[in-house]
């Protein structure tokens, strides 16, 4: 479920083959294809199939799939046995997902969508229905943050003994390797002196974190939605351990464009995090830190898949805070 999900006004009659039946929105194709090559093409072809498995095993009716849907993901929504309304979510599998089920399992429904059923191993996800019309990003980017910050509180709990969750740290591990690689991508050369201060910042937020409680690791205004038991509950959830700074980070880069194109971004830039640390009472140069490293981060990953503009305005985000 993503913020630009729609209803589209396709029926997929229960009868109908799946493999038949199955229309991919073309967001979906193309984001797949283009992230993640011929990976991605084959699981787009398994997709039909994934979905008259989910069917059967949780003996569910198709009402339509929705258009445009998640970039990575299929959302479907779906009719239960007893007739309740829910979703079916058929990801495309990765190392960042791979514990959605479980954080979703271990929240229950506070601040996070209700998980109804799992099988990992597909990536297949049978959820609560909310209003995926209607996302966080609907309100005023004031009025955002605030409900943002609150649903935010909510997911911050300490792990079950013994999970399964990727720590912070490991995960970073990654990330660092991932940017070192990508600092000689074109249009990477002016941004190398960013990039090295990213790189060490991130070192030193590891080498003394002040907490690990659970995080959502992919949370903005896109990934929460409106609800009939919760004004606003959180969907997606890339799992992790650690600190809370580092979630707050990709919130507060959120609506960039909105941001970028207004008076005085460097200073509006430095409000919001002001803003959002106080929200939450985090440290404001950890938000700092992490949000530097996060958003240079995302720019290197937008130029290694060809996204240019979305690269530019990371780093220009980036150089503000």
């Amino acid at each position: 479920m993503s913020s630009t999900e729609q209803s589209s006004t396709e029926h997929w009659p229960v009868e109908q083959s799946a493999a038949q039946g199955l229309v991919i929105p073309q967001q979906l194709r193309e984001t797949v294809r283009a992230w993640e090559g011929e990976r991605g093409a084959a699981w787009l072809e398994s997709l039909p199939g994934l979905v008259a498995g989910a069917l059967e095993r949780w003996q569910l009716t198709v009402e339509r799939v929705l258009e445009p849907g998640g970039q990575v993901s299929l959302i479907v929504y779906v009719r239960r046995a007893d007739g309740a309304p829910a979703v079916l979510k058929l990801g495309l599998p990765s190392p960042e997902s791979a514990q959605e089920h479980a954080a979703l399992a271990h929240w229950d429904g506070r601040g996070a969508v209700r998980l109804l059923a799992a099988a990992p191993g597909q990536g297949a996800l049978l959820l609560e229905r909310l209003h995926g019309e209607i996302p966080l990003r609907s309100l005023t980017e004031s009025r955002a943050m605030l409900e943002a910050a609150g649903v935010l509180q909510r997911l911050w709990v300490a792990p079950p003994p013994e999970h399964p969750f990727t720590l912070l740290a490991d995960h970073v591990a990654g990330l660092v390797e991932q940017a070192r690689a990508r600092r000689s991508l074109p249009g990477a050369a002016q941004a190398l002196p960013l990039v090295e201060e990213a790189l060490e910042t991130a070192a030193g937020l590891l080498a003394g974190q002040p907490e690990q409680v659970l995080l959502h690791g992919d949370f903005h205004h896109g990934n929460v939605l409106a609800a009939d038991r919760s004004p606003w509950l959180a969907i997606d959830p890339k799992p992790l351990v650690g600190e809370r700074a580092y979630d707050l980070a990709w919130l507060a880069q959120d609506r960039l464009d909105t941001l970028a194109g207004g008076p005085g971004p460097q200073s509006a830039a430095r409000r919001r995090l002001q803003r959002l640390s106080d929200a939450v009472e985090v440290d404001r140069e950890r938000l700092r830190g992490w949000t530097l490293f996060r958003t240079v981060e995302a720019g290197l990953w937008s130029l290694g898949v060809g996204d240019t503009g979305s690269a530019e305005l990371y780093l220009e985000f980036a150089a503000m805070v």
